[in-house]
């Protein structure tokens, strides 16, 4: 039996008999295949590996739980227009007497997390960018839109300000507060979005990236997807690359100062709020962030 760590307070119990059981009781085909838990699942989901070809996706919390029935409505019609694989859901699994939400089982796409040393950043870059600019194609009728939730991509930076202060405040034996709030307050500067929506991923992370034979193989991981402001996307400038890599990708989108600015405040924001809320959860929280926020500050400072 394989375990999974908690990451949030109100997490179900998840673990590789869980995902087992759940298959043999309602998928009995798939049956005996044994599950193997993927080591960077996320933190909206756990996924796991059954035999060779399968993957299982089980939400962690009761607010992550419906991407199965997006993912059905959504990744076929998708899929046709994009320049990588994208997730194939095969059946939704219903809630159990031991597990209380939707859940998916989906065809499994080969590859490993995205690494900088396991690719050509620059040509990676530029197919990374070629498959948001392949995405933002698709007809937006009918697609999903950001909620009001302050977290959600492609939606304006105001309503994370007094968030963003507050853990600042929480921080400032940790980081220069006056270089992040400029930073910051530049973005707002270009919070104001009136374009059409385009369809962004939204969460364009190293472990929502696959790669294989030296290049990039799939994008998993729409929870996020949308029609939304297309600067949503521009974040693995930050989140993935760097020099080179980070100009061709800002190259190959062809976007705007005003867009850069708003995704940069956006990539800010998501590691300096999360940083107080992962501290006691995730050893290395601290570190990892002071890291990640040099390098997004590197990119003001150079253009100040």
């Amino acid at each position: 039996m394989t375990g999974v760590p908690k990451l949030h307070d109100d997490e179900v119990a998840i673990d590789s008999a869980l995902a087992e059981r759940l298959l043999a009781e309602q998928f009995p085909r798939w049956a005996g295949l044994p599950a193997r838990v993927v080591e960077r699942s996320g933190t909206d989901n756990v996924t796991f590996r059954v035999g060779d070809e399968l993957a299982v996706r089980l939400p962690r919390t009761v607010r992550n739980q419906g991407q199965v029935e997006k993912d059905l409505a959504w990744m076929p019609r998708l899929a046709p227009y994009v320049s990588l694989p994208i997730p194939e859901p095969l059946e939704l699994g219903r809630p159990s007497e031991d597990y209380p939400f939707t859940w998916g089982v989906y065809r499994w796409l080969p590859g490993a997390p995205f690494a900088p040393e396991s690719v050509d950043a620059v040509r990676a870059a530029q197919d990374l960018a070629a498959f948001v600019r392949t995405l933002r194609e698709v007809d937006t009728t009918g697609a999903p839109v950001p909620d009001g939730d302050p977290f959600t991509r492609g939606t304006p930076l105001a309503p994370r300000d007094v968030m963003f202060r507050e853990a600042l405040d929480q921080l400032k034996e940790h980081f220069d507060t006056g270089l992040l709030t400029a930073a910051w307050e530049e973005s707002l500067g270009a919070d104001t979005w009136d374009g059409v929506p385009r369809w962004i991923h939204g969460d364009l992370m190293s472990g929502n990236l696959l790669v294989a034979n030296g290049k990039l193989s799939a994008v998993i991981d729409f929870g996020t997807a949308s029609a939304a402001d297309p600067a949503g996307d521009v974040l693995p400038a930050w989140w993935l690359f760097e020099g080179a890599s980070r100009a061709a990708y800002r190259d190959a989108l062809e976007i705007d100062d005003a867009t850069w600015l708003r995704a940069r405040g956006w990539a800010l924001s998501l590691v300096v709020i999360a940083i107080p809320y992962y501290l006691d959860r995730r050893p290395g929280t601290l570190a990892d962030g002071q890291e990640s926020v040099a390098d997004i500050l590197s990119d003001f400072t150079s253009s100040a």
